[in-house]
């Protein structure tokens, strides 16, 4: 048994969790986009080339995101932690080495499945066995790692960039994934409290039961499989409250030079934009954690719709730094519900034994749906020679998701057995 005084160790989780999810970086947009142009340079490729590649890669790697969550439920988070760090490392490798559009697209399909899918998926997953009355706050100081990385990453690979090379930069991130993030998960990582003989939250075996009772408005009593979850209307509604923002968002971030650039902003503003979104988000999880603790999830995803609502009707109107400073703020705020909200409802909605199957499909279509974001972005751009047309049209998703996210309320296995 694990022992640490006063201090559950359900905490320690936690922070590799956030570890998990600061070094998921290499996989990530906010990371990627500092590559692009000097792939562009150095090898002659066009935008549309390396667009596509990253989109069709994206996709890829989002349809493979299903067998990472069964074989996270088969195996446990600790296996597939240092198993994915391990690879995920050599991913980086190979990024370093690439040489031809071919291993572009191989590069690309690797860090998108193992960093942006399974290090996103695997934290996720692994904090919500430890936790069920405390799942929202725990969540929310974990997601610290997310902002932590799109905050540092971009800073970082720049100086990297500038200091040495593109190829450097990417051998720096799988050196520190082997001699950081696998040893912690190696010696860290248990996959639930009861395989340490302690019980979520750090509760007394006796009482856990009736705390849970007195947990969350949302917290689910029952453990559904993926085949019970995929019966209910609940599930398919949440699926598209998924995919939206990382369209959404994907987007956004892939063509937020070239947006602003249409409007005469410099690339120093868009990266002002990006960090200030970073920031903003990082109080924005708290919140986010607390209010799932009071309030029906679904609930808060019809919050994020309508943000998102109004983050993209700014868009339209970012002309000058002011308008620029307002539109970073709200995506922020978006950007800090989304990583609690879109996470937390299905543990709290279809319990704690399924998660990684279940969770894993929810991973596949968030990944999806940010293979699509860049490209409609780049097609309409180069259709109208402006982004106006193709934002409008993207006004009318986040409109679904809020209509979805309102509809999906919470199933029970009392009434699926009446349907």
């Amino acid at each position: 048994m694990i022992r640490t005084g006063r201090i559950y160790y359900g905490w320690v989780i936690v922070f590799i969790g956030a570890l998990g999810l600061f070094f998921s970086g290499p996989g990530q947009t906010y990371s990627n986009s500092m590559f692009i142009d000097l792939y562009i340079n150095d090898f002659g490729w066009s935008r549309s080339e390396v667009s596509s590649l990253y989109s069709f890669a994206t996709l890829a790697a989002g349809l493979m995101m299903m067998f990472i969550g069964r074989f996270i439920d088969r195996f446990g988070q600790r296996m597939m932690m240092v198993l994915i760090g391990v690879i995920f490392a050599f991913a980086c490798f190979f990024n370093s080495w690439i040489s031809n559009i071919w291993m572009l697209g191989i590069g690309f399909f690797l860090i998108r499945l193992l960093g942006q899918g399974s290090m996103t998926l695997l934290p996720n997953t692994l904090v919500a066995q430890w936790f069920v009355k405390k799942r929202g706050v725990a969540l929310s100081i974990m997601t610290l790692g997310s902002f932590a990385g799109a905050t540092l990453f971009p800073i970082i690979n720049t100086w990297l960039i500038h200091t040495w090379s593109w190829q450097f930069a990417w051998q720096f991130w799988g050196i520190l994934l082997l001699v950081v993030f696998v040893p912690v998960s190696l010696i860290g990582v248990r996959n639930k409290p009861e395989d340490v003989g302690l019980e979520p939250d750090g509760l007394d075996k006796h009482n856990s039961s009736n705390a849970k009772l007195g947990a969350s408005v949302e917290v689910a009593e029952e453990d559904w499989t993926l085949k019970e979850a995929m019966r209910t209307k609940a599930f398919w509604l949440i699926l598209v409250c998924v995919g939206i923002p990382g369209a959404v968002n994907t987007g956004i971030t892939f063509h937020i030079t070239s947006i602003f650039g249409s409007n005469q902003l410099s690339p120093e503003i868009a990266a002002m934009v990006l960090s200030l979104m970073a920031f903003v988000g990082i109080p924005m999880s708290f919140v986010s954690g607390v209010i799932t603790d009071k309030i029906k999830t679904n609930y808060l995803l019809l919050g994020i719709f309508i943000i998102e609502i109004i983050l993209l009707m700014l868009l339209l109107f970012t002309s000058n730094i002011i308008i620029a400073i307002i539109f970073g703020i709200f995506w922020g705020i978006a950007n800090g519900l989304e990583r609690i909200g879109l996470n937390i409802i299905w543990p709290n909605y279809f319990g704690r034994k399924y998660i990684g199957s279940i969770n894993g499909v929810g991973a596949t279509v968030g990944v999806i749906g940010s293979a699509f974001g860049p490209l409609p972005f780049g097609v309409g751009f180069d259709l109208f020679q402006s982004y106006t047309p193709i934002i409008l049209i993207t006004l009318l998703f986040p409109v679904i998701g809020g209509i979805c996210a309102w509809s999906a309320r919470k199933p029970t296995k009392a009434s699926l057995a009446q349907t």
